[in-house]
């Protein structure tokens, strides 16, 4: 589904408090103009696919929805925000994935250099450095998507979430079962 179509649906599921439908301007004025008014056309009219996740987020907190709703297939069976509140951020999260999963030829984490090749161009190893120590604090949905494959893992589960526990249990099985090329 293209993030255009995404958008809709949660305009369309996650109404203003009145019940209508965001406008533009009350997203720019809800999110204190982190998401402005032209944005949100933009992004209804295809104009943008990776919006930023930033922007992602601003959107999901004014509409009243967690962010890693955007990347879910079923767009979050109704989650709310709340759901989302203990926050390690992309970049902790990213590195927690560093240290947990192995390569499987080598037993020690991956390097930076080798996420890059497995992304298949769409990372460069500075990319993959920048987003784990948090110089780029703002991926891409390509970006964290990339990332998320290399690793085997949903790109909800590299945005804030409070399910950490769960999430850091099914990442050891599935790894414990999954062997990675480099």
């Amino acid at each position: 589904m293209h993030i255009a179509q995404k958008f809709e649906a949660l305009l369309e599921r996650y109404r203003h408090p009145d019940g209508r439908r965001w406008s533009g301007k009350e997203l720019d004025e809800a999110t204190g103009g982190v998401v402005t008014r032209s944005h949100v056309t933009n992004l209804r009219k295809g104009r943008i696919e990776n919006p930023g996740y930033e922007k992602m987020r601003a959107i999901a907190k004014a509409m009243g929805f967690a962010p890693e709703v955007w990347f879910e297939e079923g767009l979050g069976q109704g989650r709310s925000i709340g759901q989302a509140e203990e926050s390690r951020g992309v970049a902790s999260r990213l590195e927690h994935v560093f240290e947990v999963v192995r390569n499987p030829k080598t037993g020690e984490p991956y390097t930076n250099a080798e996420v890059a090749r497995m992304t298949l161009g769409d990372l460069s190893e500075e990319e993959v450095e920048r987003i784990r120590t948090g110089a780029i604090s703002d991926p891409t949905v390509g970006q964290v998507t990339a990332l998320a494959s290399v690793f085997g893992v949903e790109p909800s589960y590299l945005l804030d979430r409070g399910e950490s526990s769960l999430l850091d249990k099914e990442l050891v099985q599935a790894y414990g079962m999954r062997t990675c090329e480099t």
